[in-house]
């Protein structure tokens, strides 16, 4: 995936009111607040002065022509934007980076199902007719190496859970897929300390029959792309 315009690079004052970043860009000195797509608590990532990269945008019909997509930690580039997931793990769907859901005849996105949710990938074909696929960002890193979900508690997260076991029940397959948006991780676990209702979710789906994946990527100033598996020590 590479980002439609080229990034602009800036410094992080602070991270306000979940959706907002103030952003002293390093073009002009101007302070800008951007649009942070991150629902999350974004744990480690919004240190004030921290190395940030920004997409500016010309639509007329926005209020924020500025959108946070990159900021460095731990000397890394780390992947915010919660907007892009479905379509980077869809990328390597295609590309065969979870080759344990190969096999697929055609790819959906966003379908109705379960209690008013929507799955985020639908595969249909090969093995089963119908493979539901959860997305979930991962940007977390506490320890060295090692990739947390998730940053705060995510009562939805836990539900998609849950309907990911009654759709195995129902007698097709379904897999969750933790996209790990920086390169520094090759590891990951379930941060259970921070929302032990998921971490309690997580092993009644596993033991319905859900299955688990973890892949990482590879996160420039110019795009994102899956680029390998990540173990999953869960």
């Amino acid at each position: 995936m590479q980002f439609p315009v080229p990034l602009e690079s800036g410094r992080l004052v602070k991270r306000h009111k979940r959706f907002l970043a103030d952003i002293v860009l390093d073009s002009d000195g101007s302070e800008v607040t951007a649009h942070c797509a991150n629902p999350g608590s974004m744990l480690g990532l919004k240190a004030p002065g921290s190395k940030v990269w920004v997409s500016r945008s010309d639509n007329p019909k926005r209020k924020l022509r500025y959108s946070l997509e990159i900021v460095e930690a731990d000397g890394a580039l780390v992947g915010i934007n919660t907007g892009y997931p479905n379509k980077l793990v869809e990328e390597g769907l295609l590309d065969g980076r979870i080759p344990d859901l190969n096999g697929f005849d055609m790819l959906k996105r966003e379908v109705k199902y379960g209690q008013n949710s929507r799955i985020d990938i639908l595969l249909e074909g090969g093995s089963h007719a119908r493979t539901y696929v959860e997305v979930k960002n991962v940007h977390l890193m506490r320890v060295p190496g090692l990739a947390e979900f998730p940053d705060s508690v995510t009562a939805r997260g836990a539900k998609h859970l849950g309907e990911l076991a009654a759709m195995v029940r129902e007698g097709h397959r379904a897999a969750m897929v933790f996209l790990v948006q920086r390169p520094d991780c090759d590891r990951l676990k379930l941060a259970a300390d921070i929302d032990p209702a998921y971490a309690k979710a997580y092993e009644a789906a596993i033991a319905a029959g859900v299955e688990a994946y973890a892949i990482g990527c590879e996160v420039t100033t110019t795009g994102i792309a899956v680029n390998r598996a990540v173990r999953l020590e869960i």
